[in-house]
């Protein structure tokens, strides 16, 4: 069902504008805009070689950050089109929200942030120190996608980044440390990092794209578990919210095993989530009465589940966690990856020269974070590249 745009949802033409101001498109709305944007950025690209829960090079089949950005582009327009938001808002926002993720998923974002915050462990010399145009924390992918869209991208002859709309930015922007907020809130007065600050929520588009971006996440993971060996279809009778769908798949087509009763169990699952967050949210949202974004902002979270639908999301996730994230292999994985990054890390501290020429008039940065930025944008397999070409060790199997 296609509901009409309502009041409470972002509308185009009552954006709250783009750092650099701009005419505006005769055949596109501002957030159409922004999804072109994105999708014609140099870090979407490098998406599709960056790590979900798999390292790139064990499988063609496993999702990538691109495959997962598009799952959760999907899920979330079909939501926001039976609530009447706005759904290229949507779309633009799942699209962009992983720009900023470091090569081998969580593990790099881990070993990266150790990085900033531990090494080198003694006091640095002067170009290390942090920039007004930097953040002095340590390292926050949501904060890294922000900087993409903002700062790092290169594509334009006025400006840097993409010039995406307030709107776009507020919902990439999904997480924010108080340190953080304050340093974005002393760039842009009551900008993306002011909600941080005051505890107000973001628009329901950028709240959609969170809880889609969870949805999206669970669901194939229990694909790429099960595809990978590591998980059993076996296991996952203990789960609830997936046991339901296999029982009804099963009551439906008794002879039905392997791959299509895992897919058709995962895709009834998936439906069963949708339909609830849809019900739920309306609920929510006629209750609180709001009727323009200015109040959802006032309001807490309004997109979510109901509560057994939470509680059955919850108990995956902590399924996943337990089985998948921590499995042996994976942490064996995982723990190869992070070496990777702290190496090329301390390598490119101690011989900056590595680092890939400044180009003309770009933004004064300390090494620390040009080291950062540079690692953050390295796709997996780059990754393994460099560190074998600075190093002389292959820590992966090709």
């Amino acid at each position: 069902m296609i509901s009409p745009l309502q009041p409470y949802a972002c509308w185009p033409e009552r954006s709250r504008g783009r750092r650099h101001p701009q005419a505006a498109a005769p055949t596109r709305n501002e957030f159409q805009r922004d999804r072109d944007r994105v999708i014609h950025s140099s870090a979407f690209r490098r998406l599709v070689y960056k790590t979900q829960v798999f390292l790139n090079h064990e499988g063609d089949l496993f999702r990538t950050r691109l495959t997962h950005s598009l799952e959760v582009a999907q899920l979330g327009r079909s939501i926001a089109r039976s609530l009447g938001l706005h759904e290229d808002l949507v779309e633009a926002i799942a699209l962009a929200h992983d720009l900023g993720h470091t090569p081998f998923g969580h593990a790099g974002q881990d070993a990266l942030n150790a990085c900033l915050h531990q090494l080198p462990p003694d006091p640095g010399p002067s170009h290390d120190a942090p920039t007004p145009n930097e953040p002095d924390g340590g390292f926050e992918h949501n904060l890294q996608s922000l900087r993409v869209v903002d700062e790092l991208e290169q594509r334009y002859p006025e400006h840097d980044g993409i010039n995406l709309c307030f709107e776009t930015r507020e919902g990439i922007l999904k997480h924010c440390s108080r340190a953080n907020a304050l340093w974005l809130e002393g760039r842009e007065p009551g900008g993306v990092g002011a909600r941080f600050l005051l505890g107000r929520s973001p628009s329901l588009e950028a709240q959609l794209a969170n809880l889609a971006d969870e949805i999206a996440y669970n669901a194939h993971d229990i694909d790429d578990g099960v595809r990978s060996g590591l998980l059993r279809l076996e296991q996952l009778e203990a789960l609830e919210l997936f046991e339901r769908q296999r029982r009804d798949v099963l009551r439906a087509y008794p002879a039905l095993r392997g791959k299509r009763l895992l897919y058709e169990s995962i895709r009834r699952m998936l439906t069963e989530q949708v339909y609830d967050v849809i019900e739920a949210s309306r609920s929510a949202i006629l209750l609180a009465g709001v009727q323009s974004v200015d109040e959802v902002r006032c309001s807490p979270v309004l997109l979510r589940f109901s509560a057994p639908m939470r509680e059955q999301a919850s108990a995956l996730k902590r399924f996943l966690m337990h089985n998948l994230y921590r499995h042996p292999q994976v942490l064996e994985q995982t723990g190869r990856a992070r070496q990777v990054v702290t190496e090329l890390y301390l390598i490119y501290h101690e011989r900056p020269a590595e680092l890939p020429a400044l180009a003309e008039g770009a933004t004064p940065l300390s090494l620390r974070r040009r080291v950062a930025d540079h690692i953050a944008g390295m796709t997996d397999r780059y990754a393994l590249r460099e560190h074998q070409r600075l190093t002389g060790q292959s820590l992966f199997d090709a």
